[in-house]
């Protein structure tokens, strides 16, 4: 039973009593009642608020999912219309790769003992090697080919 239904019960019950609403009693009787279904009302609007603002939540999320697909490149739209060149792009990509922050250049590489996702910078590749945070192998850069 619903608070409405609940507030209607206790109006049919003051009425069959037949209380004199004349009397001091009655008009609090009543006064409660009135009180009673501008809550109900007021009660019935909050959750007709809730739920639409919960449906905008959820909508809100969905298109977030979305965003964050596109964003992290996590969704191709056509993966049955991708060329031969796209192929081999999305090959290189799982290889080691190159990240240009304005200045400064980040490169991401794979141990080759673990296969730990190692980032390093040009101050890094001059040192000519760094030790794998993972199982602590010592990779060692050679800068020879391409100086």
């Amino acid at each position: 039973m619903t608070i409405a239904e609940k507030i209607a019960y206790l109006k049919g019950l003051r009425e069959g009593v037949g209380l004199d609403t004349s009397r001091p009693e009655g008009r609090l009787i009543d006064a409660i009642m009135d009180v009673l279904g501008d809550l109900s009302v007021a009660l019935s609007d909050l959750d007709d608020q809730a739920l639409a603002v919960s449906d905008e939540l959820d909508e809100m999320e969905q298109s977030l999912d979305l965003l964050e697909q596109v964003v992290y490149d996590e969704y191709d739209e056509d993966d049955e219309d991708m060329d031969e060149e796209d192929e081999e792009d999305d090959e290189d990509d799982d290889e080691d790769a190159v990240f240009d922050f304005g200045d400064e250049v980040i490169y991401e590489l794979s141990c080759p003992a673990c296969g730990e996702p190692i980032t390093i910078d040009e101050e890094i590749l001059e040192k000519g090697s760094i030790c794998c945070p993972k199982c602590g192998e010592e990779l060692e850069f050679d800068l020879s080919e391409e100086e």
